[in-house]
């Protein structure tokens, strides 16, 4: 490659490497593989090497990736938190061993010749996590941090303090700080996910970006809810200790209260270190932790010293990257799932292939979208591979396995397990099924209908609701109507009271507000507000299921696609055939019609800024629209009134700067009297 092309290259791998680095280590969420970005850092690395003059000063093979993230304090590392060059054979291992022993055995450097003769490398696992710092004083815990740039970190004391295996107080009242990387074990990893594919949330890509946005976040609440763990790896600073090797000071760590890394070898030479990395890759399918390589270091620290490091990695350490396996397999079916939420995901039905230690037969094709990029085809022959070696992914067609027997799959327009509509809304790539009956949505329907800002009936939380139907008492929204005494009170020992409570709660709800019912009936897009608007401008449920499309779009703050949700939604026999039934029940289903309805705040708009003392926020917001006004979460200049509580922020001050006017909540009270 000539020196143009190489420029040209170089500036394309260089916006490429730190537009990744920015998904991996600021985001959290990952684009590619970690072997792909390994690919990239190589190709980068390799052709900086063969022209030394095209290195940029922001080149990610000069600097640590990784930023502050805003809302965390700063800190400065005392001893900078460095990455590793990664290697990814073991000719490399070799080169790397041929630079140590050249370094270490130049006649001018002036140590043991005990030493010298005594070149020992330790071998560890590399933890695929987020690396941080832990600083101790006087044995207790005193600050947390990330690495961030290696130089600068994010203050995550709190965060940490909620992870079990890290100490609060050492068996030692000493001054240390040590280097460990956070973690989520692959039980636990999976547990997680099977919860989110449950509630229908976005999938953790792998355990490592899992670990790192739970530990980045900026209520610790989160953080303590996540199963986060650690080992230490390293001693970044000890005054009062001194060690002789790297392995004496991890047995140390272990002794005091640390949950020091299991895998760690010592190594007398290359060919011992390179059996371990070998041993360690066939065993790591059976590690409850993920590992993405292995770190091979030199033991010695007086040796380190000699050795020294460069701005961004240690001359005495290196990193063998093992490659992701892959498999071929035959993708047999096509099958469609059916969440709690209506979204209908297809999944791969494959032919049983060993992947990286696990029996794959299935895996998710998340959507419509990612059967065409991969261009997949019922009977292909696919290519598996295990993404951050947990989740399987197919990750291509081998086309010229392709027979012509293969058949084309179409996502359905009816949902399979309903036959209602299934639509893909613009801008979306989930296809939904909008069936209001539909078995697979029931659950999360009917604790929508019960909810407070729904039809608002007490004691019917996510156990009751999921006990009912797992009892085939109630099969949907409708069947809560005709629930009796006896049968929920079979539910619980001496349930006599809570049934006759839920049945009174029940009961109440058929007179709840018109709006509430709109609400309760959980209209993709339509939430309390739009249901307020609708309930003003339709006077019944009549008026409702027939109004047009260009009605709906005529109500204020009703946009193309909300419109077009209700329109499509009472357009469904199943809804017809639901309303019909509540109406049987007795269920509101009018608007309240007084004349004298109180419309002060009408063309008014609120923004809520601080605490108040007399309502919570949502109490306000609903006593500002009760009187037809509406509420904003920014300031702006069709802003009528901002109402501060204490502690006010920028909306405050924004609200000065635009000459809004600014009241209190004494002045609030008197304007809802």
């Amino acid at each position: 490659m000539n020196k143009k092309d190489a420029k040209k290259r170089i500036d394309e791998l260089n916006k490429l490497t730190a537009y990744h680095a920015k998904r991996y280590y600021d985001d959290d969420d990952p684009e590619i593989s970690d072997f792909e970005y390994d690919m990239l850092m190589l190709e980068l690395r390799n052709l900086e090497k063969q022209f030394p003059d095209l290195i940029s000063k922001d080149s990610l093979t000069q600097k640590v990736g990784g930023t502050v993230k805003e809302g965390f304090q700063k800190v400065e590392h005392e001893v900078p938190l460095q990455s590793l060059q990664d290697i990814f054979d073991f000719d490399e291992l070799y080169a790397f061993d041929e630079r140590v022993k050249k370094a270490l055995t130049n006649e001018n450097i002036n140590y043991s010749d005990e030493n010298k003769q005594n070149l020992q490398y330790v071998v560890e696992a590399k933890i695929d996590g987020l690396s941080v710092s832990l600083e101790y004083k006087n044995g207790i815990f005193v600050r947390g941090a990330t690495r961030g740039n290696g130089l600068i970190g994010e203050d995550i004391t709190e965060n940490l303090k909620t992870i079990k295996n890290i100490p609060k107080t050492l068996k030692e009242p000493i001054d240390i700080i040590v280097r460990g990387e956070v973690f989520i074990g692959k039980k636990e990893f999976d547990k997680m996910n099977e919860e989110r594919e449950k509630n229908e949330e976005t999938l953790f890509a792998n355990a490592r970006n899992a670990a790192a946005g739970s530990l980045r976040q900026l209520d610790s609440t989160i953080t303590a809810s996540r199963p986060l763990d650690i080992f230490i790896f390293n001693i970044q600073k000890s005054n009062e200790k001194k060690f002789f090797s790297h392995f004496e000071s991890l047995l140390y760590l272990e002794k005091i209260g640390f949950n020091v890394i299991p895998v760690k070898v010592l190594c007398s030479n290359i060919p011992e270190a390179i059996k371990e990395i070998e041993k360690i890759g066939d065993n790591r399918d059976h590690l409850s932790f993920g590992i993405d390589g292995a770190v091979i270091k030199v033991d010695n620290l007086e040796q380190r010293e000699i050795l020294g490091t460069n701005f961004k990695t240690p001359k005495w350490a290196i990193a063998y990257k093992y490659p992701p396996e892959q498999k071929e397999t035959i993708l047999k079916d096509i099958i469609l799932q059916v969440g709690r939420t209506g979204a209908i995901t297809p999944m791969a039905i494959l032919e049983p292939v060993k992947v990286a230690g696990s029996t794959i037969s299935k895996t998710t094709l998340h959507n419509e979208d990612f059967i065409k990029a991969k261009e997949l085809k019922i009977g292909d022959t696919v290519l598996i591979q295990k993404a951050g070696d947990v989740i399987p992914e197919i990750v291509g067609v081998v086309k010229n396995k392709r027979t012509g027997n293969e058949k084309e799959f179409i996502m359905p327009t009816k949902c399979p397990v309903c036959g209602a509509d299934a639509i893909r809304e613009e801008g979306e790539s989930a296809l939904r099924c909008i069936g209001i009956e539909c078995p697979a949505k029931q659950y999360r329907n009917i604790l929508h209908f019960v909810s407070r800002e729904a039809m608002d009936i007490k004691g019917l939380g996510d156990n009751i609701v999921e006990e009912f139907l797992n009892r085939k008492m109630i099969s949907n929204i409708s069947d809560l109507y005709k629930l009796k005494l006896e049968d929920i009170a079979s539910l619980k020992k001496n349930g006599k009271k809570f049934a006759q409570n839920l049945i009174d709660s029940i009961n109440e709800s058929k007179n709840k507000e018109f709006y509430r019912l709109i609400n309760g009936l959980g209209i993709r897009h339509i939430g309390v507000k739009a249901a307020k608007q609708l309930a003003k401008k339709y006077k019944n449920i009549e008026q409702l299921q027939n109004a047009s499309y260009e009605s709906l779009l005529f109500i204020d703050d009703m946009g193309e696609i909300m419109a077009k949700s209700v329109y499509e939604f009472f357009s469904q026999e199943q809804t017809k055939d639901l309303i019909g039934k509540l109406k049987q029940y007795g269920l509101n289903m009018e608007s309240n019609t007084d004349s004298n309805i109180d419309n002060r705040f009408e063309n008014m708009i609120f923004v809520l800024t601080g605490g108040l003392e007399n309502f919570s926020r949502k109490e306000a917001e609903e006593i500002i629209e009760n009187f037809g006004g509406k509420t904003s979460s920014s300031v702006s200049k069709k802003t009528t009134y901002v109402l501060a509580g204490e502690d006010s922020g920028s909306k405050l001050k924004k609200a000065q700067e635009l000459g809004i006017k600014i009241i209190d909540e004494k002045e609030f009270i008197e304007m809802t009297k």
